[in-house]
């Protein structure tokens, strides 16, 4: 396969100064995507309030957009491949931005997760393209790092833009003009990427194969709403056939894409053992980080009683972290090796969650300060390699499909943390034992306890609450121990599985 960029890549082209430009747009993408998922966050308490979801409708709400994300991924950087990354990445942003009005004025917990549904559609366009243009844009090895650097650093800048901002923005208006932020990035990514942003595709790519774009789809989905009902309520008729059918669809993906001419992954890129190793490293890490990240602003919100300006604040030190590092991290790996920073930044990640086992209601911030930089930094070193292993193991002509596979993998990974070790903390909180005359609701999230408080008499508003927080601080500890596991053992698995790589000089 071959691929034709608009103009045409020629030496010079390749030096291009605009191309650093075009890396300005391309962040916008970024930031619009992580702005969004960390204000759902920071809303969480509020949409609980509000629109009154049960515990799992919470974690629907908490998990849908990376469910279908996740499914839709493959396919969307395969089809970037064919029509146009630019093409496919202007229409997504725009789609993006629309769908997050419907975000913004949900009134029901079903529409708020249908809107959410409909968002992860819209962002399965956005991140795999603007990887894939990197790449394209990006020929010399140690400018690609940097950019990629870029790349993930604006991501963790978003993650702390978006709680600050989302904060000041639920301290004076309702809980959806959070989500209509997104909307002024949209208007400049489009606006300026259609001038900067060069198109980009393959010249022989063949058709976008349909069946294949359905059995990703129910392949993922089916799986992971098979263990995200399985961790909630055990093993069942329906969780047992969801998990068989989603098995079932992606053994057919992977069999018909070995048969395609123009298969929308090529799975035998997993044949490499580099790209397997950064795939794995990622998915193991984000769903060993997903619990906290998904409960942090509650903890800080309906537990320590912060505002949620001050909860926004107190999130920063990993975006810092994960920026500073980003930054240099294709340096430092060319200087010493692969897998001795991504190892050493999974076990430095699961090291700071093991500290957060330590949590209390009355945990002071230094703890939690210094655990979120170590976090930060862990991540920042570890994602930014990773995302550069992955793509430089393919050739530019696969960049879509190759980020798309990094870009599941994180999704797939965000999933299944905030299923598992979410279903850790429901799972503890529910069975707190509290004053007599506790509503139902009381136990289906920390909301809910707050909003059933108000109603009852002070005494026993103040036993229920201090039981909820209890119980609530217990289980995100769980949870946090839990996380520490999974990343020590990803760690150690990493130091084998990228033994031998180095990044391009």
């Amino acid at each position: 396969m071959t691929s034709t960029l608009q103009p045409a890549f020629t030496a010079e082209a390749e030096k291009r100064p605009g191309r650093w430009l075009a890396l300005c747009v391309l962040v916008l993408a970024v930031l619009l995507v992580a702005v969004d998922a960390t204000v759902l966050g920071l809303a969480t308490p509020y949409i609980s309030e509000d629109l009154r979801p049960s515990g799992t409708q919470l974690l629907w709400i908490g998990d849908v957009y990376s469910f279908v994300i996740a499914g839709l991924l493959v396919s969307m950087g395969s089809l970037g491949d064919r029509i146009g990354r630019k093409r496919l990445l202007l229409v997504g942003a725009t789609v993006f931005g629309l769908i997050s009005v419907l975000n913004a004025y949900a009134t029901t917990p079903e529409m708020m997760i249908l809107a959410r549904a409909l968002l992860g559609v819209a962002g399965a366009t956005l991140m795999p393209a603007t990887l894939a243009l990197i790449r394209n844009l990006f020929h010399d090895p140690r400018e690609r790092s940097l950019a990629v650097g870029i790349w993930g650093a604006t991501a963790s800048a978003g993650t702390a833009v978006g709680p600050v901002v989302g904060g000041f923005l639920l301290e004076h208006f309702w809980w959806g003009s959070v989500f209509l932020i997104n909307l002024p990035v949209m208007v400049v990514l489009v606006l300026v990427g259609s001038k900067l942003l060069p198109e980009s595709r393959n010249a022989d790519h063949g058709p976008w194969d349909l069946s294949s774009v359905v059995l990703s789809l129910v392949g993922v989905i089916g799986v992971v709403y098979a263990v995200k009902e399985a961790a909630a309520h055990g093993l069942s008729p329906e969780s047992a056939g969801a998990g068989l059918l989603g098995a079932a669809a992606l053994y057919w993906f992977v069999r018909r894409q070995l048969t395609l001419p123009a298969p929308l992954l090529d799975v035998r890129l997993f044949r490499n053992r580099g790209f397997s190793g950064a795939v794995l490293a990622d998915l193991l890490t984000v769903l060993g980080m997903s619990g906290l990240v998904f409960f942090l602003s509650q903890y800080l919100q309906l537990v320590q009683g912060r505002g949620p300006f001050e909860a926004g604040l107190a999130e920063i030190p990993a975006a810092v972290g994960a920026v500073a590092a980003g930054l240099v991290a294709g340096s430092v790996a060319r200087r010493f090796s692969v897998r001795a920073v991504v190892s050493g930044g999974l076990a430095a990640v699961g090291l700071a969650l093991g500290s957060l086992t330590l949590l209390s209601q009355s945990t002071g911030y230094p703890l939690l300060g210094a655990a979120l930089l170590v976090v930060g930094v862990g991540a920042g070193f570890s994602f930014t390699v990773t995302a550069d292993v992955i793509l430089s193991s393919v050739p530019k002509e696969e960049a879509g499909a190759a980020s798309a596979v990094s870009e599941t993998a994180y999704e797939l990974g965000a999933a299944l943390g905030i299923a598992l070790l979410g279903s850790i903390v429901t799972g503890v909180y529910a069975g707190f034992a509290g004053p007599a005359g506790t509503p139902a609701a009381a136990h289906e999230s920390l909301g809910g306890a707050v909003e059933s408080a108000a109603e009852l008499p002070a005494d026993t508003a103040a036993a229920l609450m201090d039981s909820a927080r209890t119980a609530f601080v217990d289980g995100l500890a769980i949870a946090a121990g839990a996380g520490a596991l999974v990343l020590l053992a990803t760690a150690v698995a990493a130091w084998f599985l990228l033994r031998g790589q180095k990044l391009e000089a």
